[in-house]
């Protein structure tokens, strides 16, 4: 699983490198994400385990693959953790709305001291 996880780091999409960049380092609220991530047998594409947070970023394939996303989505809920799913075109066409919808009252995590959200780092595209 070590292998797969390190096989999609290395070949990434643009969508997926786009992200990594707005998210690596603490730069969404303070919140700390891991690029493919092992959580039981699946490979997700970010992962926060405080909040238990995963993001999807689904390239066209994941149209013809439905039922084993929802399969996937409901293990990942039943281990606690909320599932965001995004398409590659939202992340690289629209990704202001796309990090906003991340940044929901539910993530706040009070146990952090976070009262407001922090502003996402502009970074290089």
């Amino acid at each position: 699983m070590l292998r797969l996880a390190r096989a999609l780091r290395k070949n990434s999409t643009e969508a997926e490198r786009y992200l990594w960049r707005r998210l690596r380092g603490r730069r969404l609220a303070g919140l700390k994400f891991r690029r493919q991530a092992i959580l039981g047998p699946y490979v997700v594409d970010f992962a926060c385990l405080d909040p238990e947070l995963v993001i999807e970023v689904d390239g066209g394939q994941h149209a013809e693959q439905i039922a084993n996303d929802s399969q996937r989505t409901e293990y990942l809920k039943g281990l606690g953790y909320r599932v965001l799913r995004f398409w590659n075109h939202d992340v690289l066409g629209d990704p202001e709305t796309m990090l906003a919808s991340i940044r929901p009252p539910w993530l706040r995590s009070p146990h952090r001291g976070l009262t407001e959200w922090s502003q996402v780092d502009t970074c290089p595209v």
